[in-house]
């Protein structure tokens, strides 16, 4: 024992993190039958047997019906707290504090889903009678129950929470100055963003003008919470629907508000968000999508995109990719990505680098960028010669793609076979050296 604490506090000088509970000897009977960890929650089946809550409600939401010990069927799917174990527990972390044992806390007790219901309710009633300051007060005390537990996020969620929350918004969005207001729709969304994903009822309330204009100013001037959240609800919202992504593109401010989470990136996540939502408006199928990319254009979209992708994850090129391919269908996108001296030398890089989706849309990209006939685009089809394009093409059809691709990769081969002769390439082995062919 003094030699395990030796050893913990040798290493807790150097910076190293200890499991504790791995240097100390946990008595079996507090450790979970399923996870084999410490229980923090331990409740007790009809069978008789305690296991930590959140082992086996996760064994229970698989849909198994028995004792994961003794095998029998189970009475009731309602854990009961066992309250003396955790309370051994508890004097037992506090017996070996000294050797770097946390004890464990107190659990809240889960909400039932007639609470659950209750809560609802009272947001709803809030929202009748106006009371906007109430209907904030519910949504955060909802919001509060959520972060709790996974449990309790599943119960509010069953209860419709998702429904009248969003009815809540828009109601909210619907009043004269709800800027007034923002707190209010700062807390309401957060609450809902917490038990995504929403419902169809939920989806049209948020999908409605109102709603849509709402979350545009929060995504433009709310904090950073209100803006990630309103570019994860839009998300959500227009996800394959194309009537809300052209009321989204008509809504005022919302090219300009997601353009700045681009340029002034919050976290991962919200960028993604940001980066879908504009690849479903600029690859929307309506007279609107010329419109909406000659904005983002203008905005400076092709710059920041081209700049991102430098060192951009896998997930975040993928949509970049796709967003430029899409950008490609407008003229004024078309002729930003040509002129843009980052296009032509990214768009080759990452063929074959990121993964087959972002070589598709790469491939898709030059294949728009290179089938017009004269002006710019012939100096654009030199510099992929230059840059190896060839090459990789090549590679590309070896290794197997699409068909669609394959047809756009073949019809750019046999533009750029015609300037080969003239021109010296640049052909980067190291690019085509860990592929291997199909068996």
């Amino acid at each position: 024992m003094i030699s395990s604490w030796r050893r913990i506090r040798r290493t807790r000088a150097q910076g190293v993190k200890v499991d504790a509970a791995a240097e100390v000897s946990v008595p079996t009977h507090f450790r979970c039958p399923i996870s084999l960890d410490l229980m923090k929650d331990p409740v007790t089946l009809s069978s008789g047997i305690t296991y930590d809550r959140e082992s086996i409600e996760a064994w229970m939401d698989a849909g198994n019906r028995t004792c994961p010990v003794s095998n029998m069927v189970l009475r009731s799917l309602d854990p009961v707290p066992n309250h003396a174990v955790r309370k051994m527990i508890q004097e037992w972390c506090v017996e070996n504090r000294l050797l770097g044992i946390e004890r464990i806390p107190t659990p809240r007790i889960p909400i039932s889903q007639s609470d659950a219901r209750e809560m609802v309710t009272r947001v709803a009633s809030a929202v009748e009678r106006k009371d906007w300051g109430l209907c904030k007060e519910m949504a955060a005390k909802v919001h509060r129950v959520v972060k709790e537990s996974e449990r309790n996020r599943r119960c509010v969620r069953s209860s419709g929470a998702g429904a009248v929350l969003a009815r809540s918004f828009e109601e909210l969005s619907r009043t004269s100055g709800f800027e007034e207001n923002s707190s209010a729709l700062e807390e309401i969304l957060s609450t809902m963003t917490a038990i995504l994903p929403l419902g169809c009822d939920a989806q049209s309330s948020l999908g409605s003008a109102d709603s849509l204009r709402a979350l545009a100013w929060l995504m433009q001037s709310g904090n950073l919470s209100a803006r990630r959240n309103s570019v994860l609800s839009i998300r959500e919202v227009v996800s394959g629907n194309k009537q809300r992504v052209s009321a989204l593109s008509l809504t005022e401010g919302s090219t300009s508000a997601l353009l700045k989470l681009i340029k002034e990136p919050i976290c991962p996540v919200s960028t993604k968000s940001s980066l879908v939502v504009i690849y479903y408006m600029v690859t929307l199928d309506h007279p609107l999508r010329e419109k909406v990319a000659s904005e983002f254009s203008n905005a400076g979209l092709v710059s920041l995109l081209l700049e991102a992708l430098v060192d951009a994850d896998r997930s975040v090129c993928e949509k970049a990719l796709g967003v430029l391919d899409g950008m490609c269908d407008a003229e004024e996108g078309r002729k930003s990505l040509i002129l843009h001296p980052l296009a032509s030398p990214l768009l080759v890089k990452k063929l074959l680098r990121v993964s087959d989706l972002a070589s598709e849309f790469a491939v898709s990209t030059l294949w728009k960028l290179g089938r017009v006939d004269k002006g710019g685009e012939e100096r654009f089809l030199g510099e992929m010669v230059e840059l190896g394009a060839f090459q990789k093409l090549l590679v590309l059809l070896q290794v197997g793609c699409g068909d669609t691709t394959k047809e756009k990769a073949t019809e750019l081969l046999k533009s750029l076979n015609a300037r080969r002769e003239t021109m010296s390439e640049c052909n980067d082995n190291h690019d085509f050296g860990v592929l291997k062919r199909p068996r």
